[in-house]
């Protein structure tokens, strides 16, 4: 465990001048002088974390240990095992990684793009050089130097104009512009030495906090490695995503083509009246990837019998199969489409998680036996019942609904776990077309802040649960955290089994979702454990001018989340 001295003797300081804070990791009350940071609270009160601190939750908003208390506050310290900790770890390893660059090669544009192998890909732009891996050896190991010295990463806030005219001394016309379209009378931006950043939030007091991390080269950039989410003491694992990585640099040739290569550029599209035009293009372009993966499917059609599709939460997954359906008509295929969810076992015979509570995520969740008799006749030509399960009851019950595969029938299967080998192991690999579906977020909104791509489905998930399922916004968060978990053991892992990827995310949505998410997301009180991420992404939909979503056409995938589809769900 990490332990802080105490540095000051707070009995007698200030005696008159004192406030109350409520630790809530001793869970108990203590009184400080006013003006005292939070670190200095650490420190004083001992507190034990299991990996080192590097911010603290106040009234439930995530700030800098350098935070100042005024008034009474609640107060949680936090270690990078915490979501929320390890976003500040990784801004802060992104400036000093910002600073190396900017030492060694002035004149270069870094680009941190997108997550991708449990890390961030990263460019080097207007670099007059091959970028070599000795090149990159060479900016780890002044990000090693940089670390080592302790430099200090001081939060500045001034008029946003002045802000401005820094950024454009600097070089860094992407973050005047996104001040510029933010319109805020003040902004914060920060310094180590004499480099200056803009970050999305909060970053840690300096650089020597920034023990874990590396740099490798990757495709035509390099991987900026991370701490395990789990243990930040190591790295996270290098997973290859070449798959991933192609659907990525296709769409950030689109934004190029398009001119949309940051929320600025977007923002002021917008307000020259040219959101409709982005709409429609990025409708287009969704329509002219689907019919491409249908010519795919198409192609093997004398082969392929069962089409696997698979995604995470809110990616748009039955949307996809809905317009994918008609794609196969107009090749003269005549789709049947088959959940996953008809599958379930009934419930006292599913699976528990490590919490004891039922695990529906977990693939033995499926019979998968019976999934595997009913596909082997199916594909012998022979009828079959479709089970259906009552979620009400937890039992499966059959209704008379039979299915039988015609010469010019393809089946869409559509699951969590469509990619996994597990699922149709008696089904030879040549009767299957397999899908993956994610939302993938390409544009940034600067070059050093990337848009996570889960912070999309999120939303997307609000919206959905709010205007169809009666959730609140505080009870989608509240289960995030077990969706995303299940993600992870269940479906990332199997994403790169795909034939094919589909990128759900439009360029446009984030600006159609602000309108829906924002009143939404309101009513989340402001003191309670899921306030954190609501207020995160109140933030983070500040960003963004808003537009009206009266031009997306009722088949828009978005049109899932936000009503108005012409497609029944």
């Amino acid at each position: 465990m990490y332990f802080y001295a105490p540095t000051k003797d707070y009995s007698e300081a200030n005696m008159n001048k004192l406030i109350t804070i409520y630790c809530k990791n001793t869970k108990s009350y203590h009184n400080y002088p006013i003006g005292t940071s939070v670190l200095e609270v650490f420190r004083d009160l001992k507190i034990g974390l299991k990996h080192k601190v590097v911010a603290a939750r106040v009234n439930y908003k995530v700030e800098d240990l350098n935070f100042l208390i005024y008034k009474p506050k609640d107060i949680e310290f936090i270690d990078a095992s915490a979501p929320a900790g390890m976003r500040v770890y990784v801004r802060s390893l992104s400036m000093a990684l910002a600073k190396a660059v900017s030492e060694l090669w002035p004149e270069a544009m870094l680009l941190i793009k997108h997550p991708i192998s449990k890390g961030y890909y990263c460019q080097l732009e207007k670099l007059n050089r091959e970028l070599t891996p000795e090149l990159i050896a060479s900016i780890k190991k002044r990000m090693q130097e940089i670390i080592k010295q302790g430099k200090q990463i001081i939060s500045e806030e001034k008029r946003s104009s002045e802000v401005k005219e820094l950024f454009l001394a600097a070089g860094q016309q992407d973050k005047a512009l996104l001040l510029e379209t933010l319109g805020n009378p003040y902004s914060r931006f920060f310094r180590m030495d004499d480099f200056i950043d803009y970050y999305n939030g909060v970053l840690l007091p300096s650089t020597d906090y920034l023990d874990v991390f590396d740099l490798l080269p990757y495709e035509d950039g390099f991987l900026l490695r991370i701490p395990h989410r789990d243990n930040p003491t190591i790295l996270e694992e290098l997973i290859p995503q070449p798959m991933m990585f192609d659907i990525f640099r296709e769409y950030n040739g689109w934004n190029k083509i398009m001119h949309m290569n940051n929320v600025g550029d977007f923002n002021i599209a917008c307000r020259n009246n040219e959101a409709y035009n982005i709409i429609k293009i990025s409708e287009a372009l969704h329509e002219k990837k689907v019919g491409y993966i249908a010519d795919m499917i198409t192609g093997r059609k004398d082969k392929v019998r069962f089409v696997l599709i698979s995604g995470p939460s809110s990616s748009g997954k039955t949307t996809f199969s809905k317009r994918l359906s008609i794609q196969l008509m107009v090749s003269g295929l005549k789709p049947r489409v088959l959940s996953l969810d008809n599958y379930f076992v009934n419930r006292v015979d599913t699976p528990l998680d490590e919490y004891g509570q039922w695990d529906f995520e977990d693939l033995h969740a499926t019979d998968l036996a019976l999934l595997n008799r009913q596909m082997e006749q199916l594909m012998n030509g022979e009828e079959i019942e479709i089970p259906f399960y009552d979620f009400e009851t937890g039992q499966r019950r059959y209704k008379g609904n039979m299915m039988r595969l015609e010469q010019d029938n393809i089946l869409l299967i559509e699951g969590i776990h469509a990619l996994n080998p597990e699922l149709l192991s008696k089904i030879p690999a040549g009767k299957t077309f397999k899908i993956y579906v994610s939302a993938l977020t390409t544009i940034t909104l600067d070059n050093h802040n990337w848009i996570p791509t889960a912070d999309i489905r999120l939303l997307r998930r609000i919206v959905r649960d709010y205007r169809y399922r009666n959730y609140s916004a505080r009870e989608t968060i509240s289960r995030w955290t077990s969706v995303r978990r299940g993600e992870e053991k269940w479906i990332f892992p199997y994403q790169e089994n795909a034939d094919v990827m589909f990128n759900s995310a439009l360029l446009f949505e984030l600006a159609v979702l602000k309108k829906h998410a924002e009143p939404i997301l309101a009513e989340v009180p402001k003191y309670c454990e899921e306030y954190t991420e609501t207020h995160r992404l109140i933030k983070f939909l500040n960003y963004f001018v808003p537009i009206q979503d009266r031009e997306i056409p009722p088949t828009s995938l978005l049109r899932e989340f936000v009503g108005g589809s012409s497609f029944s769900y």
